[in-house]
Protein backbone atom coordinates (compact mmCIF):
# COMPACT_ATOMS: atom_id res chain seq x y z
CA UNK A 1 0.00 0.00 0.00
CA UNK A 2 0.94 3.13 -1.16
CA UNK A 3 1.53 6.58 2.23
CA UNK A 4 1.41 9.02 -0.98
CA UNK A 5 -1.94 11.11 -1.84
CA UNK A 6 -2.21 11.42 -5.42
CA UNK A 7 -3.81 14.88 -6.58
CA UNK A 8 -5.03 15.10 -10.06
CA UNK A 9 -5.68 18.62 -11.06
CA UNK A 10 -8.81 19.71 -12.72
CA UNK A 11 -8.95 18.23 -16.65
CA UNK A 12 -9.67 20.63 -19.04
CA UNK A 13 -12.55 19.61 -22.14
CA UNK A 14 -10.50 18.34 -24.80
CA UNK A 15 -10.00 20.24 -27.65
CA UNK A 16 -12.56 19.66 -30.81
CA UNK A 17 -10.37 19.59 -34.05
CA UNK A 18 -11.50 21.42 -36.95
CA UNK A 19 -10.17 18.65 -40.02
CA UNK A 20 -10.16 21.66 -42.01
CA UNK A 21 -9.04 21.03 -45.55
CA UNK A 22 -5.53 21.02 -46.14
CA UNK A 23 -4.64 20.42 -42.46
CA UNK A 24 -2.69 17.56 -41.17
CA UNK A 25 -5.24 16.04 -39.06
CA UNK A 26 -7.69 15.68 -42.11
CA UNK A 27 -4.81 14.17 -44.08
CA UNK A 28 -4.37 11.89 -41.44
CA UNK A 29 -7.53 10.86 -40.52
CA UNK A 30 -8.32 10.08 -44.56
CA UNK A 31 -5.14 8.25 -44.40
CA UNK A 32 -6.20 5.69 -41.64
CA UNK A 33 -10.09 5.76 -43.18
CA UNK A 34 -8.98 3.97 -46.52
CA UNK A 35 -6.40 1.96 -44.32
CA UNK A 36 -9.57 0.52 -41.84
CA UNK A 37 -11.51 0.33 -45.35
CA UNK A 38 -9.03 -2.06 -46.93
CA UNK A 39 -9.15 -4.81 -44.35
CA UNK A 40 -11.38 -7.00 -42.12
CA UNK A 41 -9.94 -7.36 -38.72
CA UNK A 42 -10.56 -10.31 -36.87
CA UNK A 43 -11.02 -9.94 -33.30
CA UNK A 44 -10.95 -12.94 -30.79
CA UNK A 45 -12.88 -13.06 -27.88
CA UNK A 46 -10.13 -11.98 -24.78
CA UNK A 47 -11.07 -14.31 -22.07
CA UNK A 48 -9.17 -14.59 -18.45
CA UNK A 49 -6.68 -12.15 -20.65
CA UNK A 50 -6.37 -14.71 -23.04
CA UNK A 51 -7.14 -14.31 -26.80
CA UNK A 52 -10.20 -17.43 -27.73
CA UNK A 53 -11.08 -17.94 -31.19
CA UNK A 54 -14.10 -19.86 -32.16
CA UNK A 55 -15.34 -21.04 -35.36
CA UNK A 56 -18.69 -18.51 -34.94
CA UNK A 57 -18.24 -15.21 -36.36
CA UNK A 58 -20.27 -12.09 -36.27
CA UNK A 59 -19.67 -9.80 -38.84
CA UNK A 60 -20.04 -5.98 -38.26
CA UNK A 61 -20.30 -4.21 -41.49
CA UNK A 62 -20.56 -0.37 -42.37
CA UNK A 63 -24.31 0.97 -41.59
CA UNK A 64 -23.89 2.95 -44.53
CA UNK A 65 -22.81 -0.06 -46.93
CA UNK A 66 -24.19 -3.23 -45.83
CA UNK A 67 -22.06 -5.22 -48.07
CA UNK A 68 -19.17 -3.93 -46.40
CA UNK A 69 -17.51 -6.32 -44.19
CA UNK A 70 -15.46 -4.64 -41.60
CA UNK A 71 -14.81 -6.98 -39.09
CA UNK A 72 -15.33 -10.33 -38.17
CA UNK A 73 -16.02 -11.10 -34.08
CA UNK A 74 -15.41 -14.69 -32.60
CA UNK A 75 -18.62 -15.48 -30.63
CA UNK A 76 -18.66 -17.88 -27.37
CA UNK A 77 -21.18 -19.41 -25.88
CA UNK A 78 -21.08 -22.25 -22.90
CA UNK A 79 -18.36 -24.10 -23.97
CA UNK A 80 -15.95 -20.42 -23.41
CA UNK A 81 -16.05 -19.73 -19.51
CA UNK A 82 -16.06 -16.36 -19.81
CA UNK A 83 -18.13 -15.60 -16.42
CA UNK A 84 -15.50 -17.44 -14.26
CA UNK A 85 -13.08 -15.28 -16.23
CA UNK A 86 -14.82 -12.07 -15.40
CA UNK A 87 -15.27 -12.74 -12.27
CA UNK A 88 -12.31 -13.10 -11.58
CA UNK A 89 -10.90 -10.27 -13.22
CA UNK A 90 -13.46 -8.21 -11.35
CA UNK A 91 -12.15 -9.49 -7.75
CA UNK A 92 -8.83 -8.04 -8.88
CA UNK A 93 -9.37 -5.05 -10.47
CA UNK A 94 -11.73 -4.25 -7.07
CA UNK A 95 -8.71 -5.02 -5.16
CA UNK A 96 -6.34 -3.00 -6.97
CA UNK A 97 -5.10 0.47 -5.01
CA UNK A 98 -7.52 3.28 -6.76
CA UNK A 99 -4.20 4.96 -7.59
CA UNK A 100 -3.87 1.96 -10.21
CA UNK A 101 -6.99 1.97 -11.54
CA UNK A 102 -7.41 5.49 -11.95
CA UNK A 103 -3.96 5.44 -13.40
CA UNK A 104 -5.43 3.25 -16.58
CA UNK A 105 -8.42 5.67 -16.88
CA UNK A 106 -5.80 8.12 -17.49
CA UNK A 107 -3.64 6.23 -19.78
CA UNK A 108 -6.54 5.57 -22.04
CA UNK A 109 -7.44 9.23 -22.38
CA UNK A 110 -3.85 9.98 -23.14
CA UNK A 111 -3.57 7.79 -25.69
CA UNK A 112 -6.87 8.48 -27.29
CA UNK A 113 -6.18 11.75 -27.27
CA UNK A 114 -2.40 11.17 -28.49
CA UNK A 115 -1.56 8.50 -31.17
CA UNK A 116 -4.79 6.48 -31.46
CA UNK A 117 -7.35 9.63 -32.29
CA UNK A 118 -7.65 9.16 -36.01
CA UNK A 119 -7.89 5.45 -35.69
CA UNK A 120 -10.85 5.95 -33.10
CA UNK A 121 -12.10 8.30 -35.18
CA UNK A 122 -12.15 6.30 -38.33
CA UNK A 123 -13.64 3.42 -36.81
CA UNK A 124 -16.20 5.28 -35.25
CA UNK A 125 -16.77 7.22 -38.55
CA UNK A 126 -16.72 3.35 -40.48
CA UNK A 127 -18.39 1.28 -37.88
CA UNK A 128 -21.19 3.97 -37.18
CA UNK A 129 -22.40 5.75 -40.42
CA UNK A 130 -20.33 9.12 -38.15
CA UNK A 131 -19.40 12.26 -39.96
CA UNK A 132 -16.10 13.00 -38.85
CA UNK A 133 -17.30 15.95 -36.63
CA UNK A 134 -19.30 13.47 -34.65
CA UNK A 135 -17.06 11.18 -34.42
CA UNK A 136 -14.34 13.90 -33.25
CA UNK A 137 -17.13 15.05 -30.84
CA UNK A 138 -17.83 11.77 -29.57
CA UNK A 139 -14.20 11.22 -29.13
CA UNK A 140 -13.04 14.35 -27.49
CA UNK A 141 -16.06 13.20 -24.90
CA UNK A 142 -15.00 9.58 -24.22
CA UNK A 143 -11.72 11.44 -23.62
CA UNK A 144 -13.51 14.15 -21.25
CA UNK A 145 -15.52 10.70 -19.61
CA UNK A 146 -12.31 9.43 -18.59
CA UNK A 147 -10.66 11.91 -17.37
CA UNK A 148 -13.33 14.14 -15.65
CA UNK A 149 -14.46 10.62 -13.65
CA UNK A 150 -11.00 10.09 -12.42
CA UNK A 151 -11.29 14.09 -11.18
CA UNK A 152 -14.49 13.60 -9.41
CA UNK A 153 -13.50 9.67 -8.06
CA UNK A 154 -10.44 12.14 -6.29
CA UNK A 155 -13.02 14.25 -4.93
CA UNK A 156 -15.29 11.38 -3.59
CA UNK A 157 -12.32 9.86 -1.57
CA UNK A 158 -11.16 13.34 -0.47
CA UNK A 159 -14.00 13.53 2.45
CA UNK A 160 -13.26 17.29 3.10
CA UNK A 161 -15.19 17.69 -0.26
CA UNK A 162 -18.32 16.02 0.94
CA UNK A 163 -21.00 18.49 2.04
CA UNK A 164 -22.27 18.16 5.38
CA UNK A 165 -25.75 16.69 5.11
CA UNK A 166 -23.87 13.69 3.57
CA UNK A 167 -22.55 12.97 7.18
CA UNK A 168 -23.62 9.63 9.27
CA UNK A 169 -24.60 10.78 12.99
CA UNK A 170 -21.24 8.70 13.47
CA UNK A 171 -19.56 11.24 11.63
CA UNK A 172 -18.29 8.60 9.17
CA UNK A 173 -18.54 7.55 5.83
CA UNK A 174 -18.46 4.31 4.30
CA UNK A 175 -16.67 3.99 0.60
CA UNK A 176 -17.87 1.29 -1.36
CA UNK A 177 -15.68 0.55 -4.39
CA UNK A 178 -17.43 -1.07 -7.72
CA UNK A 179 -15.75 -2.56 -10.29
CA UNK A 180 -15.95 0.73 -13.07
CA UNK A 181 -17.77 3.05 -10.73
CA UNK A 182 -17.81 4.63 -7.21
CA UNK A 183 -20.74 5.20 -5.04
CA UNK A 184 -20.39 6.61 -1.84
CA UNK A 185 -23.48 5.50 1.39
CA UNK A 186 -24.50 7.18 4.33
CA UNK A 187 -23.35 4.71 7.06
Amino acid sequence: MSNGYFKVEMPKNEPVKAYLPGSPERASLKKELERQSAQVVQVPMIIGGKEVWTERKTKAVMPHDHAHVIAEAASGGEKEDAIAAALAARKAWTEMPMEHRVSIFLKAADLIAGPMRYKVNAATMLGQSKTVYQAEIDTCELIDFLRFNVYYLQQIYDTECLEPHRVSSTGRFRNRDFPIQFHIHRC
